[in-house]
């Protein structure tokens, strides 16, 4: 969400167990089709599961986040009521919270170096070496025992689970005919206090990320998804903090999540992953039908996914297809393939984070302090595409805009609106307060807000210097 996913998808915090009575299934694949998909997944050398590649350097034992861990640390966000944006720590916000966080701080040290020791311990008994190295994570001396769990900490959020623990992640290579690509499952997260983390099968992979492709190649994506310049200057710059068109993840709490906005399924195998399969399908069934379909991936009228299982034939639907794509990496490597090697499903993806996400349209109210409630849109007072970035970040990631109405609530003390474009002029302390995970108006590639109604600075690019970018 990596890169995250939706905070709001922390909200899904009990998995959905694979062993769950299957959902009954629409028939999206014959039989025949059910066996000949069994015939290819095994087919010699098309899946293999081994050791990874760099085990001399980083170790056959490595350390990592336990999921009961991570599962504890949401809980302790949730119960204090603090939210930070993905790779932050909330802060404690009085003197109670201060003592509980020392004590989460030292059992988190103790609990990773004990890892460690034993991570190292079972390599020089495998290997002969004492690996992994030293971790920026992972305090080098023994750190102090952090004592006893305080009661009040303890009666909040229960009781805490070990947070690291010494595992061995097994190297995942999916062979397609035009492609091979490798995963490992029990991944290394962005945080040792990731809250997020569900999944240890699970694998990622943030795919080619969008500023690195060649600028022309942009240019031919947004054009066949009938994107403008604009439009295509603010998703790329969202983009850059969730993954490239081919990006995968099932280790999180967004359960599937694929592409350049990270759509996620979330535990019933739907919600946006299953409206963008929904619509590559009813727009282009021709080209769905060769990125998906004839690898075992479906989506019903529902919007849920439909898989076969690579290994059994077993035709499977919304959550416990979404559990099968996180369990086989087979499937999760397909929605990769298709980002590689689809302009269409590309296109599919461009189409569908504008349908789901862009943010002009959307419908704000706000209520004064003297009573009066103004109505509008989002456009009346966001006109710069920093602005606009800003906006559509939030909607990426949390799925909440109440923070903008809260914004406009503190600024109308200011002064007397009549309207919601009378904020116009406000835009840039708007866009400072709503800010989220990253400060778009620092970036030169976007047009920015300046003081006026309805006036805005253009990129750097379009006056003559900047970046080379897509629609510039």
């Amino acid at each position: 969400m990596t890169k995250t996913t939706a905070w709001m998808a922390g909200l899904m915090v009990v998995a959905v167990s694979a062993s769950q009575p299957p959902v009954a299934s629409p028939n999206l694949f014959s039989a025949d089709e059910r066996a000949a998909l069994v015939d290819f997944w095994s087919a010699p050398n098309r899946y293999q599961v081994s050791i990874p590649d760099d085990v001399a350097q980083k170790g056959l034992w490595q350390v990592r986040l336990t999921v009961p861990g991570s599962k504890w640390l949401w809980d302790y966000n949730r119960k204090r009521n603090l939210i930070a944006p993905p790779g932050q720590v909330p802060k404690p916000e009085n003197a109670q919270q201060v003592e509980w966080e020392k004590w989460v701080v030292a059992r988190l040290a103790r609990d990773r170096w004990e890892a460690w020791q034993l991570a190292r311990a079972q390599n020089q008994k495998v290997l002969n070496a004492l690996v992994p190295g030293p971790d920026k994570t992972i305090p080098s001396d023994e750190p102090a025992r952090p004592g006893p769990m305080p009661q009040d900490l303890a009666d909040l959020v229960g009781d805490v689970p070990k947070l690291a623990e010494a595992v061995v992640p097994m190297q995942h290579t999916v062979a397609f005919d035009d492609v091979t690509l490798k995963y490992r499952d029990n991944v290394r997260v962005s945080s040792p206090r990731y809250p997020y983390y569900r999944f240890e099968k699970g694998v990622n992979s943030e795919g080619v990320p969008m500023i690195k492709m060649p600028p022309a190649q942009l240019d031919k994506l947004f054009e066949a998804a009938n994107m403008t310049d604009r439009e295509c200057r603010v998703m790329r710059a969202v983009s850059e903090l969730e993954g490239g068109f081919d990006s995968v993840n099932t280790y999180d709490t967004g359960f599937v999540s694929v592409g350049f906005i990270q759509f996620a399924s979330l535990k019933d195998g739907a919600n946006s992953f299953g409206t963008l399969l929904k619509a590559y399908k009813a727009d282009d069934p021709d080209h769905f039908a060769a990125d998906f379909h004839r690898f075992g991936i479906d989506v019903t009228d529902a919007g849920a996914l439909e898989v076969v299982d690579p290994a059994t034939g077993a035709e499977l639907t919304a959550g416990v297809a979404a559990m099968k794509a996180i369990e086989d990496p087979r499937l999760i490597a397909i929605f990769q393939r298709a980002g590689l090697k689809s302009q269409f499903f590309v296109a599919a993806q461009i189409r569908a984070a504008k349908s789901m996400y862009w943010p002009e349209s959307d419908s704000v109210k706000v209520t004064l302090a003297d009573g009066t409630t103004l109505s509008g849109r989002i456009s009346d007072f966001i006109k710069s595409e920093a602005g606009l970035a800003t906006v559509m970040d939030r909607k990426v990631n949390t799925s909440r805009l109440d923070v903008l109405v809260t914004a406009l609530s503190q600024l109308s003390s200011q002064f007397h609106p009549r309207s919601l474009s009378d904020f116009a002029p406000y835009e840039r302390q708007i866009v400072q307060k709503i800010k989220y995970r990253r400060d778009f108006l620092a970036d030169e590639d976007l047009s920015q807000p300046l003081a006026g109604p309805g006036r805005v600075v253009p990129p750097v690019a379009s006056r003559g210097g900047g970046r080379r970018r897509s629609g510039g």
